[in-house]
């Protein structure tokens, strides 16, 4: 009897813990349930228990007996159903908004429909939106975070309060849009107003700063001009939705964090510029096929360009015959038909939709021959996002390092390219810090290219040369280009958090 009523006092502790409070007929099932189990048991029972009701849109705290016959029945599934639903991918076009609320000093979700042809208005709310992100974020830093009772930290000011000074003030801090509305001259803006900025004698910090960058800028203003002397980046943290089925962030999911460890064999194989056009890159995509069936990845994620050149109007046919001839390529290896899910991932010269982000997967049409051999094709946006347990993975198939360079307004000393864009887009929260007209974006589907919270891999599809950079406990990777590159692609490794560069010898 003194066991039952430690056993029920356990239950209800637990989820107490996690904010819940247990009806009396629930409890009562629960003990009835657990009574036969050993100790160990009864807490693995307890923990999967509650990870499903974290996870259950709930109206009230307050646990019935039909969502813990509901929680039993979810955590009975055998292990390879639980393996089915361990990776989701996300279309960008389903990724969450949420807009920040100031006075509440928390995000909150945003249910109104988005459409590709919207308002005017709603550019201006883009930049908004992204300002407000990083200021929130920025003002938690401990350079800025109780800086009014304290007068050895920075405080960061808004440029009207530039603007409405006439003396000369020093050591201020602002955070603003880097723009160029006069030819040659840059400015900084803020949804306060606007202040030129005087970058002559400017210290630069690590990153790639281009027009439509948001910036920290330390300096001096004087006579209606800001002298910068420093451009910094900006801090975030972690907490947010990630997208997907469930409604709850995964990142904390214990259960999956155990799946997660237990499976050291699973693996994601990135691919970028597979010309299937090219019979030299067939063979050694067949050759690559071939090394991996006694060992299938858990997914393929090829990237386009699919083709090594545009076809005109026959561009459409030859794509479509392309990836018949890759359905048959795979179709020879039946183990990776069977267990390797294909996530394909179009390139700028590949879809027929307009070149704006996000673009919308390819037609089934085109894919047809690839999906009638093998079964498990993924067709995914540009970018698109895979969840895959715990792990957050944000994929895109875009030339944004380049771009990046090539609109920079100052290219740092050191020639790391690499590192310097890998800071840029995660301190930037944003996949492409870039001007609209030189890399356009739908307007109200802008949360799809952002980075926060910070995932734990973002994979840049880049005609660059390879590279791999870690940053704010974040990997920044680049495959390559399989067919410029040497036959090269990128292995990662979600066990034990590593990429690995891979290469098919020639």
């Amino acid at each position: 009897m003194a066991r039952a009523v430690q056993l029920k006092k356990r239950i209800h502790s637990i989820f107490q813990l996690n904010g819940f409070t247990v009806r009396g007929e629930a409890s009562d099932f629960l003990l009835d349930n657990l009574k036969a189990l050993n100790e160990a048991e009864r807490e693995d029972w307890l923990e999967k228990i509650n990870d499903f009701c974290l996870k259950q849109p709930l109206s009230s705290p307050v646990i019935e007996k039909s969502l813990v016959e509901a929680a039993i029945l979810d955590s009975c599934k055998s292990e390879v159903d639980d393996e089915e639903q361990l990776l989701t991918v996300i279309s960008a076009y389903e990724v969450p908004r949420f807009k920040y609320q100031i006075d509440r000093k928390k995000y909150l979700p945003l249910n109104d429909r988005c459409e590709l042809f919207c308002e005017p208005s709603v550019k201006g709310t883009l930049f908004k939106d992204r300002y407000t992100l990083l200021y929130q974020r920025t003002l938690r830093n401990k350079l800025f975070y109780n800086a009014a009772n304290d007068t050895t930290q920075f405080k960061l000011r808004p440029v009207e309060f530039l603007l409405s000074t006439s003396s000369k003030v020093e050591n201020v801090v602002l955070l603003g849009l880097l723009t160029q509305l006069k030819e040659g001259k840059f400015y900084l803006e803020d949804p306060t107003g606007i202040i030129q900025l005087d970058l002559s004698e400017t210290n630069y910090h690590d990153g790639l700063f281009a027009d439509s960058c948001f910036v920290l800028a330390e300096g001096t203003y004087q006579d209606e001009v800001f002298s910068n002397s420093s451009v910094s980046r900006v801090y975030y943290g972690s907490a947010n939705a990630f997208g997907g089925p469930s409604r709850e962030s995964l990142r904390n999911s214990e259960r999956m964090k155990k799946i997660e460890r237990k499976m050291t064999e699973t693996m994601f194989v990135f691919i970028t510029e597979c010309w299937l056009d090219q019979p030299k890159i067939l063979e050694k995509l067949g050759v690559l096929f071939r090394g991996y069936v006694h060992s299938p990845p858990t997914a393929f994620v090829l990237m386009g360009n699919f083709l090594s050149c545009p076809k005109g109007s026959q561009h459409p046919s030859a794509l479509k015959e392309a990836f018949t001839n890759l359905g048959e390529l795979i179709a020879q290896s039946q183990e990776l038909v069977s267990s390797t899910k294909f996530i394909i991932v179009s390139g700028p010269n590949d879809s027929p939709a307009a070149n704006i982000l996000p673009r919308p997967s390819l037609p089934d049409l085109l894919v047809s021959g690839l999906k009638s051999r093998v079964p498990n094709v993924i067709l995914a946006t540009n970018p698109c996002r895979i969840q895959y347990c715990t792990l957050e993975i944000v994929v895109i198939r875009e030339d944004l390092v380049t771009k990046l360079c090539r609109n920079s307004i100052h290219f740092p000393a050191t020639k790391n390219v690499s590192s310097h864009f890998a800071k840029t887009i995660i301190s930037q929260a944003h996949l492409s810090p870039l001007p609209l007209n030189v890399c356009p974006v739908y307007w109200e589907f802008d949360a799809a290219l952002h980075l926060y919270p910070c995932p734990d891999v973002v994979v840049v599809g880049d005609q660059h040369k390879a590279f791999s950079e870690f940053y704010n406990n974040c990997h920044v990777v680049n495959p390559g280009s399989f067919s410029k590159g040497e036959f090269a692609f990128k292995v990662y490794y979600p066990a034990t958090n590593e990429f690995e560069d891979c290469q098919v010898p020639d």
